[in-house]
């Protein structure tokens, strides 16, 4: 039998934390949330993407994304390696599954900025992760951020609202919901649930 020091307290049996997935529609911020949470807490450990896609300047292999070939890709899918996979523009980008468990399983938190695809592939693979949806304050403000660039073509824009459009509708799939009404708040909020303090 443990026995626990007098004046400390014992750990929880499961005290390793959990997987936390941040998803929601094109334009709502994300990069944005994640970024400034960082900005606070850089312990909070973001997953690196690996992607079929070109470097662009200025990114660095295993900084930005894990640049590998078209066979590496199929390979990685083929044996199980990622946790999910997407295709995007042409190219593909998935989540390495062994860098992720093995952060969480050194204690440390761990998050995943994906989109709606990616979010339902964890979950069918990583049942006890957390999955948090960031909404926008209204369909109004997020059309307004989609068009708001002003450099894009008319089709594609409604292509976007199109996609925004069902990534709205799949909010009840998420375990919690946050508004993106102030990037400190929401921020601070995803902190919370990761129980990062």
């Amino acid at each position: 039998m443990a026995v626990t020091p007098r004046g400390t307290t014992p750990e929880p049996p499961d005290a390793r934390p959990r997987l936390t997935v941040l998803s929601g529609p094109s334009g709502v911020g994300k990069s944005t949330v994640v970024a400034h949470m960082r900005k606070e807490h850089p312990e909070v450990w973001l997953s690196v993407s690996a992607t079929t896609r070109k470097p662009r300047p200025g990114e660095q292999h295993g900084v930005h994304y894990f640049f590998v070939t078209d066979d590496e890709m199929d390979k990685l899918i083929a044996n199980g390696e990622l946790l999910e996979w997407a295709e995007f523009a042409g190219n593909r980008y998935g989540t390495p599954r062994a860098a992720v468990q093995e952060r969480l399983e050194n204690g440390e938190p761990v998050l995943l900025e994906i989109d709606l695809q990616g979010a339902r592939q964890v979950r069918d693979s990583m049942s006890d992760a957390q999955l948090v949806f960031l909404a926008p304050p209204s369909w109004e403000e997020l059309v307004r951020r989609l068009t708001g660039r002003g450099t894009e073509p008319p089709e594609v824009i409604e292509r976007r609202l199109e996609a925004a459009r069902t990534e709205l509708a799949a909010e009840p799939e998420f375990d919690e919901t946050l508004v993106n009404t102030s990037v400190e708040d929401v921020a601070r909020e995803l902190l919370a649930l990761m129980d990062v303090v």
